[in-house]
C-alpha cells in the first residue's frame, strides 16, 4: 500500500492516512517497505496468543469493576446488546461495540483505554473466529454476550467472570487452530 493511493481513494490529503499507517505500525498491523510502501502483516500465531492472554487478564478486570462501580443506567444500557442481526462485517462492529461497551462500564480509564485498543487490534481474530464458528453464525456468541449482561446485572462478580473468561476461552480455541492451518502465518517470538 502506498500514502499517495490510500489518500486519492479514501479522497482525503496524504497526512491523515501517514497518521493511520503510523498507528498500524505501532500496533504492528503493517510494516514499512522501504520505497515501495507499507504491507499489512500477517497475524502471527503468538502475538494472537498474546492478545488473547492479554485481554484475558484485562476484561475480567473490567467486567469487575463495572459490577463493583458502574450505576445501574450504565448495566441496563448493555441490553443493546442482546441480540444482533446483520452479515459478518456489521457482527465486527458490534462485536466491538460490545466489548468497548464492557471497558466503558468499568468507570477505569486507564483499563478501559488498553481494553478499547486490544479489542480494535482483535478485529482479525474475530474474523478467524466467526469462520470457525459452526454454520458460520454469530448465535452463539451473542448468546454469550447475553449470559455476561445477566450476569453484570444481576452484579454476580463470580458468574460473570467465569463467563468472560469462557467466552475468551473459547475464541481461542477456535482462533489459534484456525492460525495454525494457515499457511502465511508465521510464528514468532
Amino acid at each position: 500500500m502506498r500514502e499517495q493511493e490510500l489518500a486519492e481513494r479514501y479522497a482525503v490529503s496524504r497526512q491523515p492516512v501517514r497518521d493511520a499507517l503510523l498507528r498500524l505500525e505501532r500496533e504492528h498491523l503493517v510494516s514499512v517497505q522501504p520505497r515501495q510502501g507499507y504491507r499489512v502483516n500477517p497475524i502471527s500465531l503468538s502475538d494472537a496468543r498474546d492478545l488473547l492472554r492479554f485481554r484475558l487478564a484485562l476484561e475480567p478486570a473490567c467486567v469487575a469493576e463495572a459490577i463493583e462501580q458502574a450505576p445501574d443506567s450504565v448495566l441496563q444500557a448493555l441490553d443493546a446488546f442482546r441480540s444482533f442481526s446483520g452479515d459478518r462485517e456489521a457482527f465486527i462492529e458490534y462485536n466491538r461495540g460490545f466489548h468497548t461497551a464492557l471497558a466503558e462500564s468499568s468507570g477505569n480509564r486507564r483499563m478501559a483505554m488498553a481494553l478499547i485498543d486490544l479489542i480494535a487490534q482483535a478485529d482479525r481474530l474475530v474474523r478467524v473466529s466467526l469462520a470457525n464458528l459452526k454454520g458460520h453464525n454469530p448465535d452463539k456468541l451473542v448468546a454469550e454476550h447475553a449470559a455476561l449482561i445477566d450476569a453484570m446485572q444481576r452484579r454476580e462478580p463470580r458468574a460473570a467472570a467465569r463467563i468472560i473468561r469462557a467466552h475468551i476461552a473459547e475464541t481461542e480455541k477456535r482462533v489459534l487452530p484456525a492460525l495454525k492451518r494457515n499457511a502465511i502465518i508465521v510464528e514468532e517470538r
